[in-house]
């Protein structure tokens, strides 16, 4: 078995492991089909179904897939996926290799080419609260806050950079955004952008800007839904 069987075998066990035990599997089943840019239409055709059945899966109206609608339809998710160049395998791949569980980084991105800063913010509806060094990013993290400053060392938070610090640091469930600014003071050096996400500017911790300004890193705020902003960070070069 190749390396990349293996990826393809440990991603296929963790979707079905997800919707089995998920208290919603229609619901997250979803989730993983949005997550791989795939259509009900695409997913049906696939599994030469109806694209009301998946629907149905997908709304609860239909009964909770078994084990052996849920093992067909993850086949047919990464079978897609790799029809189309195996994108979202080799995403998964790259949060393995990076050291990571998935619950803890959902995505870590490089682009081809770096993007300005002014491009990133647009793409994932984000307001610049504090100016940074630099003007551009060349690829994204995406990071459960929580999980993160729980279970992650500074040494950890250092392997968010992938290939380089020249990326947006993306941290989900923010309340203010303490601890991942306070976080970021041991990490050196800094990543060119943070984004805190879900939160205004009124919910702000107040010293975060200047903590941002004193590191040097641009930091900015969004609300936009995760998914689309997923969807957007994935157009990017």
């Amino acid at each position: 078995m190749t390396g990349s069987d293996d990826v393809r075998r440990d991603l296929a066990e963790k979707i079905a492991g997800e919707i089995t035990l998920s208290e919603e599997p229609g619901a997250t089943l979803r989730k993983w089909r949005t997550d791989f840019d795939v259509s009900q239409t695409d997913l049906a055709d696939e599994l030469d179904v109806s694209s009301s059945v998946i629907s149905d899966y997908e709304s609860g109206r239909r009964q909770s897939p078994g084990i052996g609608v849920i093992g067909r339809t993850v086949r047919a998710l990464l079978d897609i996926d790799e029809r189309r160049g195996g994108d979202r395998i080799r995403q998964y791949e790259r949060v393995l290799s990076a050291g990571f569980d998935s619950d803890v980084v959902r995505e870590l991105r490089e682009y081809d080419t770096s993007v300005p800063l002014s491009r990133f913010y647009r793409a994932i509806g984000a307001t610049e609260v504090a100016n940074g060094t630099h003007d551009h990013v060349s690829g994204h993290t995406l990071i459960n806050s929580i999980e993160a400053i729980t279970r992650l060392s500074s040494d950890d938070f250092f392997r968010l950079y992938g290939q380089s610090t020249s990326r947006a640091l993306i941290f989900t469930g923010i309340t203010r955004g303490e601890s991942p600014v306070v976080a970021l003071r041991v990490v050196n050096p800094t990543p060119n952008a943070v984004v805190l996400h879900g939160i205004d500017e009124d919910d702000l911790w107040e010293h975060a800007p200047d903590l941002a300004s004193i590191d040097g890193f641009s930091l900015a705020i969004t609300q936009m839904n995760i998914d689309e902003m997923v969807t957007a960070m994935r157009e990017l070069p």
